[in-house]
């Protein structure tokens, strides 16, 4: 087990620096930082002063092993925006992210594992129809689209809740109830999108568990349905749900920044949206490679998890 995580971290290595160059490549592209510091008092040479500075009057490839070589020395840089380090602004930004995208996704499969497993279970019954229906409405609605419905019916028509923010400004707010209301929406887009899909890939998943010859002498031997469906078929049908679960990651991190920027959730998709907008290019970089990070994490994550779920599954 550990030479093959080793194996699969010295592959990753090679990947996050081909991923880094094409997002550097791609974004160098979409136009210069220089272009959002113009304005009448602002003069031609002191733009070129600023672009040596900041080393962009270089080619490309060149600003790029730049940043590369001061991040192999753990300087991920400093905000052209903010000057603050981007170290810094990562890890403000990151604690807000990963609760939105934990809670999404472990209410997504608390939801999505019951129902798909009573969706395939009770195949074409009136329970098993709804299942697909709402899976189908989960995965289909915009996530844009959903929230404003949210925040029209909960806070404009309702007042219910919050409709942005992470806590309430000037109510002395802050604490984990506070923190909770204002989490109800977001996490409703998210999981609503994660539980829709999961449904699918769950019910399909039991529905060709359960056709399997095994199973069917199990239940000719007498052994109870319980146990036929959450031993037997279950620990079966983990394995495309395992595989659903790794994938559903840069899903999930692109979904964040949709639905941050909606609810103005002080996360990793506000910071990102904001440096795309002032070509902040040392922030979108770092914000770059920690989701680069997180994807080959996960994936890594899956396959250990294919060798526990399965035995039979040898990792070299």
């Amino acid at each position: 087990m550990m030479r093959y995580i080793l194996k699969r971290v010295l592959i990753a290595i090679p990947v996050l620096i081909g991923i880094t160059m094409l997002d550097y490549l791609i974004m160098s592209l979409a136009g210069s930082p220089l272009s959002m510091m113009t304005g009448p008092r602002v003069s031609q040479a002191a733009l070129e002063a600023r672009a040596v500075q900041l080393g962009l009057n270089q080619p490309w490839i060149l600003q790029y092993f730049t940043w590369l070589g001061q991040l192999l020395q753990g300087n991920w840089g400093y905000s052209i925006r903010t000057y603050q380090p981007v170290l810094t602004m990562i890890s403000a930004n990151l604690g807000p992210t990963l609760l939105l995208m934990g809670t999404s996704m472990a209410l997504g499969f608390v939801i999505a594992i019951p129902v798909g497993v009573y969706s395939a279970t009770h195949q074409y019954a009136k329970g098993d129809y709804a299942a697909v229906t709402l899976s189908f409405l989960g995965t289909s609605i915009p996530s844009f689209f959903l929230a404003l419905i949210l925040v029209y019916v909960f806070t404009v028509r309702l007042g219910w809740l919050p409709s942005g923010g992470m806590v309430t400004l000037g109510g002395g707010g802050g604490d984990a109830l506070d923190v909770a209301r204002h989490m109800v929406m977001p996490t409703l887009v998210l999981t609503a999108s994660l539980a829709g899909s999961n449904i699918r890939y769950i019910r399909s998943s039991m529905l060709e568990i359960l056709r399997q010859d095994y199973l069917r002498t199990a239940k000719a031997k007498g052994i109870g349905r319980y146990l036929i469906i959450n031993k037997h078929a279950m620990r079966n049908a983990l394995l495309p749900i395992i595989t659903v679960a790794g994938m559903e990651l840069p899903m999930l991190i692109g979904g964040a920044v949709i639905v941050e920027q909606v609810f103005s959730w002080p996360g990793l998709g506000q910071l990102t949206m904001s440096a795309i907008m002032s070509r902040d290019y040392p922030v979108i970089m770092g914000v770059s490679l920690l989701s680069a990070v997180m994807v080959v994490v996960g994936n890594l994550v899956t396959d250990i998890l294919y060798a526990v779920v399965d035995p039979t599954i040898q990792l070299k």
